[in-house]
């Protein structure tokens, strides 16, 4: 099991992250990057005792989600954002609506449960765009 130091040197359990905490932190990290970095750079600035493989690991499903890319074979590996922690949660929301056999209802009920606020910020989004044109997202680059 991990642990963790406590202020005064004990040794606790380790808190379990949430899921896509992990991902969200490494994200964050790779947006503080100018250019591409490997994983050892990702893991230094985590500094959260994590090991080398961890961190591998949330980038390869960073890369099979499509909110990384990476170079190819040649080492070492670099990594560079394609997408913040907001186009992430995008990105996981477009993936449950491509899955479900009855798009108007799972749109019609989402919209149905948001409050007045985030209707109207919808709405003028929505407006933004205009019909039938697809929202460039702002974290992803031109081109």
């Amino acid at each position: 099991m991990d642990t963790e130091t406590a202020g005064d040197g004990r040794e606790t359990p380790a808190r379990r992250r949430g899921q896509g905490e992990l991902e969200a932190q490494v994200l964050s990290v790779l947006g503080e990057a100018t250019e591409p970095v490997t994983a050892a750079w990702v893991l230094q600035r985590l500094g959260s005792g994590l090991s080398y493989s961890t961190v591998i690991t949330i980038l390869t499903r960073l890369h099979a989600k499509q909110a990384v890319t990476r170079t190819g074979p040649k080492r070492p590996v670099l990594w560079q954002p394609v997408a913040n922690e907001a186009g992430l949660a995008a990105l996981r929301m477009r993936r449950l609506l491509d899955k479900q056999s009855d798009r108007d209802a799972v749109l019609s009920s989402f919209v149905s449960v948001l409050s007045a606020d985030d209707e109207e910020l919808l709405r003028s989004l929505l407006a933004e765009n205009g019909p039938g044109t697809p929202a460039a997202p702002a974290d992803r680059p031109e081109g």
